[in-house]
């Protein structure tokens, strides 16, 4: 029964929609692999051993894009003998073999042809490749139609034809869904990661399996909890009093837990790969600011490294080992110099240790992370066990007091003046302090004589009442005695000698700020968890659950203990940093139970835990930062060894992390690795409150408790307290962030990922561009906003960089500039050449320093491209005014008379809308940026009065460093009946209103006769246009024809009628062999030998003349006078409104330039752009 059940029909015997089925669904997966298949026999066939026997293959799917098809030998057998052999059931019976002797024809509609006996099936891989079976040409019903080798090109079934042509670009759904489910994001460098496959012999990575507790919350604890609850924060109560204590614990967590509320909502808006904080930072709010910040939360994980090595030997020096110390100091001034250089021998060491140990075996510190962090829990444990003891059974840990004075009990044991043994009074230890000798009548301190020794409880106990006294703060100076107000003191002795008792005192001046700063370190750390991203199983639910919880938890010791320290403890006891009153005793470990040793051991394990993990995570932020190349000298620091662990980053590291560790005093290092936290800090905060502001489509954080008010409270709590806790290093720190910042940003790789600051300033654009009136701008502000005409050659390279050049020092970076281009054709066959084009003229740009924008338009034809470009080049109000362009200096030599037109056109469409237009003769011959011109002038001959461009733009010239040092000169031109002498006076006044400084000079042309040569050259400038608007002549005939010309204005008139009737003979037109054409081509130059003819009887247009009069005239007047000028500006003439005469004004134009080098044509906009008032 079950034989008959379940056998499968022959693949041949079906339908060929039921066999196009079939093989759709052994491509997606459905058919397994292994030798007895259910219902679909598309399936590899058995193994064959040597000696017969069938081989399983694994159960793998044969047809799943994660898997292989390997070992499927094609044994000649079909699929049809496959799919009858009777070992293909579900029924339990033997498998029996596929080699049946015989051979069938193989299938013609299947994609599975057999190959030949003996090769295997190529292999399936995941990106669903295209196998090809056969002659390789896949068939109308295959799946694959139309595949080709290249990845990912596939699509499923005929059915996705019409999408075909975009698969190598865009793949299928189910593609591309199977490559996001086996996405795996691990963190970087860490070989721990990694493990070896036995059977295939390589690396296989593991998918992230640590959860909340594990992967967030107790690395936050062990990051935040720390040296500073154990050594600072009962002296900070003490000093601070428990109110103000708790102020600055609740400043300190709100700001963090606003953070990680921010920080929650960029975590969770997308996949975060290592690097944690940069990494969200620097795609927030862009390379810039993601590499100053990421610098700088760098620096503040390195101090923080030296601040947790400080502590180490702190508590290694002071309460496990004093003897130890290597520095001992014979006098009492001298034992803070010499604890801070035990302290830097001692730290150098451990430092160098420990950075041996992390550059040999970093995973051995990960191990140990939980040892640690048992230390720590252990610890704090042992502190609450403490505080519960005290109700019923306090501590007794005496402190001694001399009055109201505190005093240090390392060198006496009994807190008495005198004791009595065997009847007798004899002075103790603390009377030799103070007196010169032990004897009874020895001269003693006159305060020690006047007042009493008394002795306190150092732990009075929860219910004792001291909370009453430890409620307000005692701040003072360097130096002052740690007293307890309540008790009698009588004044008395030299306060100068005070220094030189055993008092406790204080070593650093007090005050609030001074706190927080040294505070802040204990709640940093909250990073911890999306430092581990990579390591999580979700981390966009356990990133914000996890950090908020440990915030929360961790707020909750630090306020408790603040709490119950100032409930348990004697204020004096409090203040005394190091324990000097209670034999050198950690002071938190006299609170703890069972023993104060707990507490000191557990401390010392978790600062070198700290410590440890710090010069773990700082260098692999700073190899993230080198391989991102945002900051190109720190690249080199990208590099480590082979299994990625960043060498030459922990080098940097630890180098750094000596500084700190000579700095030597704890309580100097925290304010500076607090101003790099909180930095870091104040930018995530930034970075949510712009993207939530901004709005962008892609800002979908799965965490919805944020918003940017918080996130803006966050910031501005960052910012205060910085300043609170040292304004100068909040300056420091923020004055590297901006040399960071702006290297960068000068010099740094060019990135684009899509960053809030982009954003930010496309919407402040937006504001800008919807705010700014399209109305022309006021006189007073308004400036060249260029359109500069460039072109380019035939491989699309910039033909006169030059005119870039000027336009950088007309513009000196201000206002807007548009590079147009023009390409002739189509987008569809131009596009290469445009973007090719465009990128070659933002090269220019860059290397000329031209701050603008390209815009390149390729169209039918060269003149709508360039009108094109200046009716809709800019936006909104942001649009150009002035149009830039060079003069075709070639345009008599062109064969094409388009050229000279579309010049005069582009004048003409510059006029119409009501633009300024500036044409450079010679460009390539302007200075460049780096030339500086000497001593010189920039001569601007005021002609007619359009707007006062010309006064304006030498103005502009001069500003920049080229043209700084010449001078300006204005020539005006007077008539005959002109009041040459007025005109002066009137045009310096006008230039003393105007605030321009120039010399003036009136030039008086006189109303001379028209010469001769003034008639020739309109004579010759007539012919020529004329005949070339009758005789359409080749560029070799124009030569010719211009020659003949030439000859018969050269010659007397007498020759050149003679000349007359010979010169047509030497214009031969016979170029073609056909006979036909021979004599159309002879027609034609009997017809142009006779409109020769008429040209020689021509007479010159009196219009044309006065025309030509005034071009040889001005160009005398201006070459006489501004020859040698740097550069000359000059009123450019309006083309002739009868487009007829359009070579004759380019031959005006001509006229007028000749004899000049640098030469600025200016034709004004048509309205005023200078005023003389303010």
């Amino acid at each position: 029964m079950g034989e008959q059940r379940g056998r499968a029909q022959p693949y041949c015997n079906q339908s060929s929609d039921r066999r196009r089925e079939w093989e759709l669904l052994a491509v997606l997966g459905t058919c397994t692999r292994r030798v007895r298949s259910t219902n679909y026999p598309l399936c590899c066939p058995p193994l064959k051993s040597s000696t017969g026997e069938e081989k399983e293959h694994g159960g793998q799917i044969c047809g799943s894009p994660r898997w292989r098809w390997r070992d499927c030998p094609r044994t000649g057998a079909h699929l049809d003998a496959v799919a009858a052999d009777p070992g293909f059931d579900t029924g339990g019976g033997s498998s029996s073999s596929t080699d049946t002797g015989q051979e069938k024809e193989p299938l013609e509609d299947s994609v599975f042809e057999p190959l030949d006996p003996g090769v295997a099936v190529p292999i399936l891989e995941y990106n669903r490749e295209p196998n090809k079976y056969g002659d390789g040409v896949p068939k109308e019903n295959s799946p694959f139609i139309n595949n080709t080798d290249d990845k990912g090109n596939s699509y499923d079934g005929t059915n996705m034809a019409l999408f075909e042509e975009e698969m190598d670009s865009n793949p299928m759904v189910s593609s591309f869904l199977s490559k996001l489910a086996n996405y795996t994001n691990l963190s970087q460098g860490a070989q721990e990661h990694e493990e070896a496959d036995d059977d295939e012999g390589r690396r296989r990575r593991v998918n992230p399996q640590m959860g909340t507790f594990m992967g967030v919350y107790l690395p936050c604890l062990q990051n935040i909890l720390g040296v500073i609850l154990f050594l600072r924060l009962t002296w900070i109560v003490g000093t601070a009093g428990i109110l103000e204590s708790l102020a600055i614990v609740g400043l300190c967590c709100s700001c963090t837990m606003l953070t990680a509320i921010s920080m929650s909502a960029i975590a969770t808006n997308g996949v975060v790969p290592a690097g944690g904080s940069y990494y969200m930072i620097s795609r927030s709010l862009g390379p810039e600011f993601g590499g100053a910040v990421g610098l700088c939360f760098y620096l503040g994980t390195t101090f923080a490294g030296s601040m947790y090595i400080l502590g180490t030997i702190e508590i290694l020096l002071t309460y496990m080992v004093p003897k130890a110390a290597i520095f001992v100091a014979d006098k009492k001034e001298d034992e803070l110099d010499a604890l801070l250089n035990n302290m830097r021998v001692y730290g150098t060491c451990c430092l160098a240790l420990m950075a041996v140990v992390v550059f040999v075996g970093v995973k051995y510190v990960n191990k140990l992370a939980l040892v640690f962090l048992a230390c720590v829990i252990l610890s704090i444990l042992a502190i609450y066990a403490g505080v519960i003891k005290t109700i019923f059974d306090p501590p007794y840990f005496p402190v001694c007091m001399l009055g109201n004075r505190t005093l240090k009990n390392h060198q006496f044991d009994k807190c008495n003046k005198t004791e009595v043994i065997d009847n007798m009074t004899v002075t103790t230890q603390l009377w030799s302090l103070f007196c010169d000798g032990s004897h009874l009548n020895a001269t003693c301190n006159e305060y020690f004589a006047s007042n009493n020794v008394t002795e306190l409880q150092g732990i009075p106990g929860l219910t004792s009442g001291v909370i009453s006294e430890n409620m307000w703060s005692t701040y003072g100076p360097l130096g002052m005695l740690v007293e307890k107000s309540n008790l009698p003191s009588l004044e008395g002795g030299d306060p100068t000698q005070d220094i030189y008792m055993p008092y406790v005192v204080n070593d650093i001046t007090t005050f609030f700020t001074l706190l927080v700063g040294i505070y802040f370190p204990s709640v940093t750390g909250i990073m911890a968890g999306s430092n581990r991203s990579g390591d999580l199983r979700d981390a966009q639910k356990s990133i914000p659950i996890g950090t908020i919880l440990a915030i929360t938890t961790t707020s909750v010791i630090y306020i408790t203990s603040v709490v119950l320290f100032g409930a348990c403890i004697e204020g004096v006891l409090l203040r005394d940093k190091y324990g000097d009153s209670v034999k050198g005793n950690l002071v938190i470990g006299t609170l703890s139970w069972p023993s104060p040793w707990v507490i000191v051991i557990g401390s010392f394990f978790s600062c070198c835990g700290a410590g440890l993990q710090s010069l773990t995570g700082a260098p692999r932020l700073l190899q993230a930062i080198a391989r991102d190349g945002i900051v190109p000298f720190l690249q080199v620091f990208g590099h480590g060894k082979a299994n990625g662990e960043p060498t030459w980053a922990l080098l940097l590291t630890a180098g750094i992390c000596e500084i700190g560790i000579l700095i030597a005093s704890l309580d100097a290092v925290a304010p500076i690795l607090s101003m790099f936290f909180l930095m870091c800090y104040l930018f995530v905060n930034l970075a949510c409150a712009v993207q939530t502001l901004l709005r962008t489509p892609n800002w979908r954080p799965r965490f919805k408790y944020y918003h940017w008010a918080l996130s803006f409270l966050g910031m501005s709590l960052c910012l205060a307290i910085m300043f609170i806790s040292s304004w100068y290093y909040a300056i420091v720190a923020m004055v590297i962030a901006g040399c960071i910042y702006k290297y960068i940003e000068y010099r740094g790789a060019e990135k684009e990922w899509g960053d809030g600051i982009r954003g930010l300033s496309l919407n402040a654009a937006r504001y800008a561009l919807n705010r700014l009136e399209d109305a022309p701008p006021h006189t007073k502000n308004w400036r060249p906003q260029l359109l500069v005409l460039l072109n380019v050659d035939s491989d699309q390279a910039v033909k006169h960089p030059r005119l870039l050049s000027f336009t950088t020092q007309l513009k000196a970076g201000k206002g807007l500039t548009i590079v147009g281009n023009v390409l002739q054709g189509t987008y569809l066959t131009k596009e290469a050449e445009a973007k090719k084009a465009e990128q070659n003229i933002k090269a220019a740009m860059s290397a000329e320093r031209t701050k603008g924008f390209c815009h390149v338009v390729v169209s039918s034809n060269l003149r709508d491209g360039v009108s094109h470009l200046i009716q809709s080049a800019g936006l909104g109000g942001m649009k150009h005014n002035t149009v830039l362009m060079a003069w075709p200096g070639a345009w008599k030599q062109s064969n094409d008379p388009q050229s000279w037109r579309n010049f005069i056109e582009t004048i003409r469409e510059t006029t119409a809308a009501h633009q300024a237009l500036l044409v450079a003769k010679n460009v390539d011959s302007f200075p460049t940026n780096q030339d500086r011109l000497g001593e010189g002038t920039i001569d601007v001959w005021w002609v007619v009065h359009d707007g006062g461009l010309l006064m304006l733009l030498p103005f502009l010239l001069r500003q920049h460093k080229v043209w700084r040092k010449c001078k300006m000169r204005i020539f005006t031109v007077a008539q005959m009946d002109d009041n040459s002498i007025q005109m002066k006076k009137d045009l310096q006044m006008f230039l003393y209103h105007l605030r321009l400084d120039a010399e003036v000079e009136v030039v008086e042309m006189h109303d001379n006769d028209i010469s001769a040569f003034t008639y020739e050259k309109t004579l010759m400038m007539e012919q020529r246009s004329q005949m070339l608007k009758q005789m359409h002549l080749s560029r070799t005939e124009r030569e010719r024809e211009a020659q003949l010309i030439h000859d018969r204005n050269t010659a007397s008139h007498a020759t050149i009628n003679d000349k007359v009737d010979a010169e047509p003979e030497q214009v031969h037109m016979t170029w073609t062999k056909d006979k036909l054409l021979t004599e159309r081509n002879r027609n034609r130059e009997c017809n142009a030998n006779v409109a020769v003819r008429d040209l020689f009887n021509m007479k010159p247009n009196q219009t044309n003349v006065r025309r030509m009069h005034t071009a040889v005239k001005l160009n005398e007047v201006v070459v006489n006078k501004s020859q040698g000028a740097h550069l000359v500006l000059l009123n450019m003439p309006g083309p002739p409104r009868n487009r007829g005469g359009d070579e004759n004004y380019m031959e005006f134009l001509e006229v007028l330039l000749e004899g000049l080098n640098r030469v600025l044509l200016v034709r004004g906009g048509g309205r005023e752009v200078i005023t003389i008032y303010s």
